[in-house]
């Protein structure tokens, strides 16, 4: 009996010494070392010693993940808040915030998991519900070397900010309940549809990281899911709620020029992590993209000004100089990791004339309220930016887009970017994100305009939302 036991207690030992991996050799972990700092692929079966995520890549997506919610608090609500008149400033504060909130519960519930977890080409599964299992370990589908909780949460600024865009079109009018509601179903019929097709591992139109991708279109930091869908609804939108009252008879400027350039500032600066971010890297691909951002936007900020001085016969005014910087930074969303330096030169000097065009003639002539511009800049420069994208796009620039890629390989596109033919498919997923986000919007507007009603009263209106709907005033004097 005791040479039985002393036998199987061998054989239960062997047996656990059999399961644990070998101790990595010296050429494995310097190919560890050699994967994070080229943020590359793990090396298959080594038993790796860099297990966890890259402390670098994580610092830096976390910094962008910061970046980015800076841009709606308090980048985006000083701009559109210094734009609107005085009466009206906290409700745009309000909106932004309130925004801020809702979508962070969506996304912790189901939001998260509908974009990024594996489903179907259109829409995303269950598999992440409340976070389930997003932790400190990557998710491979996505990077090699962040934390899929910082992914998590560096995708859920993108999903605050989209929304948050839409209200410049609308502002000054809208109900503040009839603004959180709209947000609520359009994030669910528009933006979680639109970011899973063009981001998720097995979306229709994610060119880049899926082979069997349908439409093989390329969006680095969101041309189509964030600028396009809001631009476009955000037009429908105001057009389904009508002019502010008096719009075309009353003057209605800005009433601070001075929040409207600090919160331009903030946007800029928080754009960094979200072009550059989009990397999701500390890579060279982030360090292009740092740099055809601040090319694209400095020079279409000069030409929107210059244009001023050309058609309108006088000096150039610090609104317009706003407005080019973020037309450049609109416009090279899509294409800021994939184009060279001269590619967002080209891309910052439409980028201030295009939109220009939009915002100070053509709504003149259609006659719809978008106040604040936001139709002109985000569809349009969205549009005109994923569409630039597929003409300009650079496969030296970034190996993604070759044979190298494997998906690329595998769904063509290494192909179609080397003969030339990428714009096409970006035509595509231009269309479709079109159709989807006005359709969509038709459908959620109307419905509130039933159950709850969209446009606060006329008496409201006249008063001001800030004090009507928040009992509070930007400013007491």
């Amino acid at each position: 009996m005791r040479s039985l036991f002393i036998a199987c207690t061998l054989a239960v030992a062997s047996r656990a010494q059999s399961a644990t991996p070998p101790e990595p050799t010296l050429d494995q972990r310097v190919a560890d070392v050699e994967a994070y700092i080229n943020n590359s692929a793990r090396t298959a079966d080594v038993a790796s010693r860099v297990a966890g995520p890259g402390p670098g890549h994580n610092g830096w997506m976390m910094t962008s993940a910061a970046l980015v919610l800076f841009m709606t608090l308090p980048g985006l609500a000083l701009f559109y808040g210094g734009l609107v008149r005085r009466k009206n400033v906290l409700s745009v504060l309000a909106q932004c915030m309130a925004i801020t909130g809702v979508v962070t519960l969506l996304w912790w519930g189901v939001g998260y998991s509908l974009v990024f977890a594996p489903g179907t080409p259109y829409l995303g599964g269950l598999k992440y519900v409340f976070l389930e299992g997003v932790g400190a370990a990557p998710n491979l589908d996505y990077s090699a070397w962040i934390s899929h909780s910082v992914w998590s949460m560096y995708q859920m600024m993108f999903a605050i900010i989209t929304p948050a865009l839409i209200i410049g079109a609308i502002a000054e009018r809208m109900k503040f309940s009839a603004v959180v509601a709209f947000v609520i179903l359009w994030m669910f019929a528009v933006y979680f549809p639109l970011a899973h097709m063009v981001w998720g591992v097995d979306g229709l139109m994610n060119g880049v990281w899926n082979g069997s991708a349908m439409i093989r279109a390329i969006d680095f930091a969101g041309g189509t899911v964030v600028h396009m869908s809001a631009g476009w609804s955000a037009l429908v939108l105001c057009i389904i709620l009508g002019p502010r009252i008096g719009f075309g008879k009353e003057p209605m400027a800005p009433h601070s020029m001075v929040l409207c350039m600090v919160g331009t500032g903030m946007l800029w600066v928080g754009w960094y992590g979200f072009n550059a971010g989009s990397a999701a890297a500390a890579d060279g691909i982030a360090g292009g993209a740092f740099l055809a951002t601040t090319l694209s936007a400095a020079i279409a900020s000069l030409v929107w000004a210059g244009l001023e001085v050309v058609v309108f016969k006088k000096t150039s005014s610090i609104l317009g100089m706003c407005s080019g910087a973020v037309s450049g930074l609109v416009v090279i969303t899509p294409a800021a990791g994939f184009v060279s330096a001269n590619g967002a030169v080209i891309i910052g000097v439409l980028a201030g004339a295009i939109p220009f065009l939009f915002c100070v003639k053509l709504k003149a002539v259609f006659g719809y309220d978008d106040a604040l511009d936001t139709f002109g800049v985000h569809a349009v420069g969205g549009t005109l930016g994923a569409l630039l994208t597929g003409l300009l796009a650079n496969s030296s620039i970034n190996a993604n887009l070759t044979v190298a890629n494997g998906y690329a390989k595998s769904n063509g596109l290494a192909h179609i970017v080397a003969n030339g033919s990428l714009w096409i498919e970006q035509l595509k997923a231009i269309a479709l994100t079109t159709v989807l986000s006005i359709v969509a919007t038709i459908i959620i507007a109307y419905a509130i305009k039933v159950v709850m009603g969209l446009r606060a009263s006329p008496e409201v209106e006249r008063l001001g939302l800030d004090i009507s709907e928040h009992n509070e005033e930007g400013y007491s004097l």
